[in-house]
């Protein structure tokens, strides 16, 4: 898998980078204010709702916080957004992990219910998406069927070349 740095600051993709940012900030800004607009204690577990998640105090300021990185990440847009993107992305589903094994015990201080992993997964998964969308690619080899179907030109000269781990290794290199 390879994780392309080389993208121009102004490239198109820079677009979804930030749309799906500034998305995913908002959606957590307004839950995050709901939160704190019913005034739930931090660290009250009693399984007070917001939006159809459980909620407390503290959980509200995670979201709210989050939700402006994620804002500022949109704001400044290119692959910084890309990155925070991605790392949050991956904390988010780490978090649904983390808080999968917590329910029912005393250690969920947050507050989480099953939906609230449930969210967790598949907000991590969509930031996650944004964060990757044009960046990450498989890298398929060139005796690869669909590498040759997208290339019918240059697979043909592909082709006749012997296939060693050093011409693998100098067709993956910048430059080459």
């Amino acid at each position: 898998m390879n994780l392309r740095d080389e993208l121009p600051v102004d490239h198109p993709l820079s677009r979804v980078y930030r749309i799906g940012a500034a998305l995913c900030g908002v959606l957590l800004l307004v839950f995050g204010c709901l939160g704190f607009a019913d005034s739930l204690s931090s660290f009250d577990t009693a399984g007070r709702s917001v939006a159809g998640l459980s909620t407390n105090g503290l959980l509200s300021a995670i979201s709210v916080v989050v939700g402006l990185l994620l804002f500022v990440a949109a704001l400044i847009g290119g692959n910084v957004a890309s990155n925070v993107n991605i790392g949050v992305g991956a904390l988010f589903v780490l978090s649904g992990f983390v808080h999968l094994f917590l329910l029912g015990r005393p250690g969920n201080i947050l507050d989480f219910g099953m939906s609230n992993v449930i969210f967790s997964f598949l907000m991590g998964l969509l930031i996650m998406t944004f964060g990757m969308y044009g960046r990450v690619s498989g890298g398929l080899a060139h005796d690869n069927p669909y590498w040759q179907k997208r290339h019918p030109g240059r697979a043909a000269g592909v082709a006749q070349e012997p296939r060693t781990a050093l011409t693998t290794l100098d067709a993956h290199l910048p430059g080459r």
